[in-house]
């Protein structure tokens, strides 16, 4: 059994394909409800801001890890906004950028940690960005209709069927920084959709709600499922994690560290 974990992840369909196949899933993301079990996936609510959470994580020993950062100090479709910011705080950008290099540095302490199975694979997800720039360039680019043929012909998306087409039809530059020896799955593309205006469903989306962004940084799912096929038949076969902890034991110490952090805040 592997240990899947995903940051910045409130969807969870990064997470389903190893889930369903018995694997023990842990989903971080802000917009979590404090700590929860579902099947095989515990889901919590830390602040992966906090330097002094990673340590509390990596004790888990993931055998594989995704993340999926906050793009909207990133992208350069908010490019105009950015000078703003700037303006408001010099640093913003640096802050976006070590909060998207998370996983990969959470990959190299795991990997330090462990006492077999080699290196940990990783993948962070962003729309075309300045991490281009203020990182290094991206290791892949796709289109979430690349991978279409990994879905059911009769698929429809579990939450926004109203928007999402099925089987990930649509058009969406993507941007993947991997390392760790993530495999990169094939690609089974399907036609793409698109509105009599010539744009795609999630283009025509309008508004700035959490709801709106929410649907725009859903993980296509045929995209998740390939990587699956492509990465679990070469994780460990076994793999007893050392002394890694519990998802809850992390938790909790986590959530005592952020407490600790912000009385020597408030102090």
């Amino acid at each position: 059994m592997a240990r899947v974990l995903s940051l910045f992840d409130l969807t969870g369909e990064m997470l389903r394909p190893w889930a369903d196949a018995g694997h023990e899933c842990w989903q971080i993301d802000t917009q979590h409800d404090s700590v929860l079990k579902s099947g095989r996936v515990w889901k919590s609510a830390l602040d992966l801001s906090d330097e002094h959470v990673l340590p509390c994580i990596a004790a888990w020993q993931p055998d594989i890890i995704f993340a999926f950062p906050p793009c909207t100090d990133l992208a350069v479709s908010g490019a105009c906004r950015f000078a703003a910011k700037r303006a408001a705080d010099p640093d913003f950008q640096v802050k976006a950028t070590t909060l998207a290099k998370q996983a990969a540095r959470l990959a190299a302490a795991v990997t330090c940690m462990r006492r077999e199975g080699g290196a940990v694979p990783y993948l962070v997800e962003n729309p075309v960005s300045v991490l281009s720039t203020t990182w290094r360039k991206p290791d892949h680019i796709f289109n979430p209709h690349d991978f279409g043929g990994y879905l059911p012909d009769d698929d429809e998306h579990p939450l926004y069927p109203e928007i999402i087409p099925p089987r990930d039809a649509y058009t969406k530059r993507t941007c993947i920084w991997s390392g760790g020896g993530l495999r990169w799955p094939d690609a089974k593309p399907v036609d793409p959709v698109f509105l009599p205006s010539g744009l795609t469903p999630l283009q025509k989306l309008g508004g700035k709600s959490q709801r709106t962004k929410n649907i725009r940084s859903a993980t296509p799912r045929g995209f998740a499922q390939a990587i699956y096929e492509a990465n679990a038949p070469h994780l460990p076969a076994t793999n007893d994690h050392g002394n890694g902890l519990s998802v809850s034991q992390c938790v909790a110490h986590a959530v005592k560290r952020q407490h600790q952090t912000k009385r020597e805040i408030a102090a």
